[in-house]
């Protein structure tokens, strides 16, 4: 217990916690980009897995992690250009579709991977990303170790946050995503391809969440397994909600559940005397109080979820 109120302890909470939120926010950003065209993706935690495995399998038998990368990218937006079939062209029901889609991409990955690797005492694993140290930066006392020894897909979840406010808020594509999820109709008197803006965001969606798995797989467990997303993918959309739909915001939510994953690692390293499970539910406890205290004040698209037909009036 004396290893807990040291800088040591703190450097260590904060570094973690930017990289543990990185899975969250690559996902967390794509989903903002979906749901602001008015789609719900429920998908993402089985979109995740698939797009896990996918990077994975790629990176190792091409021994090449940027080949691994562009495996899960593709894959995840082959994911959801299937959720976004069935909800912008065959019009089903989100929510289901979404669900079924995450319990198929757990389910097949899982199958996909066994037929590959078999089953081994020691799973098969790839050679981690490296870190990568800003210079200059990184040698800051306890600053640079927290924000500047990360790998690049840190960085890069970062820099797209940033990016993709600029790209909502402040261009014509970004004007036309919010249009489509407001007022569909609208949109499309005035020229806007109502089903071509939504499937554009639903798969830029799937591509930050097919990064988001492979970063798991490659850059953060360097193996793979159907369980390691964890759901990651369902806390990723609370977090939107959190966000209210803004890019930056989500960079808030997702070091909260970065933070609160933080410690109860260190606190299960350290030993804490509090009982595992407990310390195994915190993250997701945070993450439910949080959007508990703001969905609230949540302003839902207004025609969040809802099929568009240029023949229905």
């Amino acid at each position: 217990m004396d290893n807990i109120f040291t800088a040591t302890f703190f450097v260590s909470i904060f570094a973690s916690t930017i990289r543990l939120a990185t899975p969250i926010l690559l996902t967390a950003l794509g989903e903002i980009y979906t749901q602001r065209s008015g789609i719900l993706n429920l998908g993402l935690e089985g979109t995740m897995t698939m797009s896990a495995m996918a990077g994975f399998v790629c990176a190792y038998f091409s021994k090449n992690l940027f080949i691994g990368f562009l495996g899960g990218i593709i894959v995840g937006m082959i994911c959801s250009a299937f959720m976004a079939f069935l909800s912008i062209t065959v019009r089903a029901n989100q929510v289901i579709a979404g669900t079924a889609l995450t319990i198929l991409g757990i389910g097949f990955s899982s199958f996909i991977y066994r037929i590959i690797f078999g089953i081994q005492k020691l799973p098969p694993q790839v050679e981690s990303l490296t870190k990568f140290d800003i210079p200059l930066l990184s040698s800051i006392p306890y600053i640079g170790t927290i924000f500047f020894q990360h790998n690049l897909i840190v960085y890069l979840a970062y820099i797209l946050a940033v990016f993709s406010w600029i790209v909502l808020e402040k261009t014509t594509f970004g004007l036309n995503v919010k249009a489509v999820g407001e007022h569909p109709r609208a949109a499309d008197s005035k020229g806007i391809n109502v089903s071509k803006v939504r499937y554009t965001a639903v798969i830029i969606g799937g591509a930050f969440a097919g990064l988001s798995g492979a970063f798991m797989s490659i850059a953060y467990m360097n193996s793979f397994s159907d369980t390691m997303i964890a759901g990651r993918g369902f806390i990723a959309v609370a977090v939107v909600v959190f966000a209210r739909w803004n890019p930056l915001r989500a960079m808030v939510g997702s070091l909260l559940f970065g933070i609160a994953s933080a410690l109860q690692i260190r606190f299960q390293a350290i030993g804490v005397p509090i009982p595992n499970q407990f310390l195994l539910m915190l993250p997701y406890l945070v993450t439910i109080i949080a959007l508990i205290t703001v969905s609230k004040k949540a302003e839902f698209p207004s025609a969040y979820t809802k099929p568009y037909s240029r023949m229905e009036r």
